[in-house]
């Protein structure tokens, strides 16, 4: 049995993280990663954006083993024993801690068919996979109109594929952006050559000779070369709750990312915490929670006592347009938009109760700190109070 002062499930961004936040108090303890992946850290978001705008794969790797790291990689993680600090893997080799991190992140939802035909795009291996397909095939059907939908299907349109882009809902983004942004996006990527299907619900996969048969429920047969799918993912919570640790929509962490156990640690995408601006518990699934999280764990691990109130940012690329956004985005919510340039650039503002819950920067740069302060702001607000607020 391998023992380690500090053990990380998980070999993603969160583990790498983690890893730094640990050797920046701790330069020598034994430091173990058990990753489910074959590969070593990567950063995750290139996957789907710049690696398809010829930027090298060699560029995603988080070189996490020049920090001194044990690697246990392609290896599964099948049980959690707080009482005497160890895990189980698939393979029946038990890991003793003293302080163990959950950076297990999440899996894609699927579909109750297609088997393996459907590339639920996630990882590095799926990049792969989808780029092979690309040297043969013509023609693609992206499943979801949300992020990794709307940034897959970009791509490989940018890379001279023809793409169908197809989701239940009545636009791209339709959950996120307000209406009249939603209804632009969908025309935008039509402009671009996108055949964008909309109120279509996958019902069935079929194989016909080399191609791909998916069928939806209008009923429509579309033929392709290959499926990319981005309809979300759970959280990987299953080894916590055989634990009996506290999960809620993740694990339930405290303001040091300790779980209901004080010795063990949760970040990234599975970590359910408090957040000061919004007053509530999220969870959220993006490179800067990963990366600020995991390193105030690995920090705490080591015996730091550093609250987490960041509220975290994202971003994505679609073709020429783009954004950052922080705090919540929901369309259901009250927004007021105050643009430079219809559709094109400005800033979003999201509502409830007069205070702002949201802030999309639409083609706006450099604004994320004044959005989260924003946010942390107390109002009441009204639109004739954002007018300007943000440029």
């Amino acid at each position: 049995m391998q023992h380690y002062k500090y053990l990380i499930i998980g070999g993603g961004m969160t583990a790498d993280a983690a890893v730094q936040g640990i050797r920046s108090v701790d330069a020598a303890s034994k430091i173990g990663v058990i990753g489910a992946e074959s590969d070593p850290p990567y950063n995750r978001p290139p996957l789907s954006k710049a690696l398809w705008k010829g930027e090298p794969v060699d560029t995603i790797w988080r070189k996490t083993d020049q920090q001194n790291v044990t690697f246990h990689l392609g290896r599964t993680v099948t049980a959690i024993e707080p009482a005497n600090k160890q895990v189980v893997d698939a393979q029946g080799n038990r890991y003793s801690w003293e302080k163990l991190l959950l950076a297990t992140g999440g899996s894609p939802r699927r579909l109750p068919f297609g088997d393996d035909h459907i590339i639920y795009f996630r990882t590095v291996a799926d990049y792969r996979r989808l780029r092979a397909l690309t040297e043969k095939g013509q023609r693609f059907a992206v499943i979801g109109g949300g992020f990794i939908g709307s940034e897959i299907a970009a791509a490989l349109t940018l890379n001279q594929k023809k793409v169908v882009m197809l989701f239940p809902g009545k636009s791209i983004g339709d959950r996120v952006f307000p209406h009249d942004l939603s209804q632009f996006v969908s025309n935008f990527y039509r402009e671009k050559g996108v055949e964008v299907l909309t109120g279509e619900r996958v019902s069935g996969l079929e194989t016909r000779g080399d191609q791909l048969v998916v069928k939806t429920s209008s009923p429509r047969e579309i033929v392709v070369d290959g499926v990319v799918a981005g309809i979300g993912i759970e959280p990987n919570v299953e080894l916590a709750q055989a634990a009996k640790l506290k999960v809620e929509n993740g694990f339930v962490v405290d303001e040091l990312l300790r779980t209901s156990h004080p010795d063990i640690y949760a970040a990234g995408d599975v970590a359910a915490f408090h957040s000061p601006a919004l007053a509530k518990r999220i969870r959220v699934e993006h490179e800067d929670n990963a990366n600020t999280m995991g390193r105030l764990a690995g920090r705490n691990m080591a015996g730091q006592s550093e609250p987490y109130h960041h509220l975290p940012s994202f971003y994505s690329d679609m073709f020429e347009l783009g954004y950052e956004a922080v705090g919540e985005l929901d369309s259901r919510l009250e927004t007021f938009a105050d643009w430079n340039q219809p559709n094109k650039e400005g800033v979003i503002y999201y509502l409830r109760d007069g205070r702002v819950r949201g802030v999309l920067l639409w083609n706006v740069w450099g604004q994320v700190d004044a959005a989260r302060a924003l946010i942390a702001e107390r109002g009441p607000f009204r639109a004739e109070n954002l007018n300007g607020r943000l440029k």
